[in-house]
């Protein structure tokens, strides 16, 4: 039999990641079957399954989880959309990125659920206050990946579009773009994680809809399988979320990231 030369890695095989969750699982299934207690904040995983299966089937859950996708995306399309634009122009532009770099790190630091209090004055209970406040969570995100990946743009590139006499929307459209989208898209991954959280806290606060307000319901409930359900869904959908794009990531870019390694 041939061996495997040196220096070859081989793939992990996914299905280990697995693993330690379901003996995580299987250990608490077995602790409370063994000594069964009753518990405002500790529900076996079959009795939380068993939630689950009835919040999907009532559609509950489903609701929620479509109220939440909602201000996650109305957020994400506001904030990132923003801040990527704004990345694009400072990036380009190291006098206008000088000039407003006081602005950005006042308002950088602010946590996004501090300004609930002041967006529920302005907007009220809705959609608006939550799409608000996940647009500033992912701002700055956006607005700081993109200025990093523009000026990691090769400068030989530039030269050429100067050579070129492009206009700068020629520029940004047929050099800067292509070059820093793979950046662009790990920024992407970043929001939507920071997106997700933050319209869940939001909803928890003050907002009384979406999969937050599911969780403190069941909370307040004193149900903690129904609880533990929503929180159990909660990670599946952030989960999901990050597979996907991770997937797009490796089909659309994985190519250019072989190239750069090998160049």
């Amino acid at each position: 039999m041939a061996a495997m030369p040196t220096g070859v890695r081989t793939k992990p095989a996914r299905w280990r990641g697995v693993v330690v969750p379901l003996l995580v699982l299987l250990a608490c299934e077995t602790g409370l079957r063994v000594r069964p207690m009753q518990s405002d904040a500790v529900a076996a995983p079959s009795a939380v399954l068993k939630a689950l299966a009835t919040a999907l089937a009532d559609g509950t859950l489903v609701v929620a989880t479509a109220q939440t996708a909602w201000a996650t995306l109305g957020g994400l399309l506001l904030g990132a959309g923003t801040g990527l634009l704004a990345g694009l122009a400072l990036g380009l532009s190291r006098r206008a990125a000088t000039s407003a770099s006081l602005l950005i790190e006042l308002l950088r630091p602010l946590p996004s659920v501090a300004l609930i209090p002041v967006a529920l004055l302005v907007f009220g209970f809705g959609y608006r206050l939550e799409v608000a406040v996940v647009g500033f969570a992912v701002f700055f995100p956006m607005l700081l990946l993109a200025m990093a990946a523009v000026r990691a743009v090769p400068a030989r590139l530039m030269e050429v579009s100067a050579v070129l006499r492009l206009s700068m929307a020629a520029r940004v459209g047929k050099i800067v773009l292509p070059a820093a989208l793979p950046r662009l898209f790990v920024a992407l991954r970043l929001c939507v994680g920071i997106a997700l959280v933050v319209a869940v806290t939001t909803e928890i606060a003050s907002n009384p809809q979406g999969l937050g307000y599911a969780l403190l319901s069941a909370q307040q409930s004193l149900a903690p399988d129904t609880m533990l359900a929503v929180l159990l869904w909660i990670a599946l959908i952030g989960w999901c979320a990050n597979a996907g794009l991770q997937a797009l990531e490796r089909r659309w870019f994985g190519a250019m990231r072989v190239g750069g390694s090998l160049s």
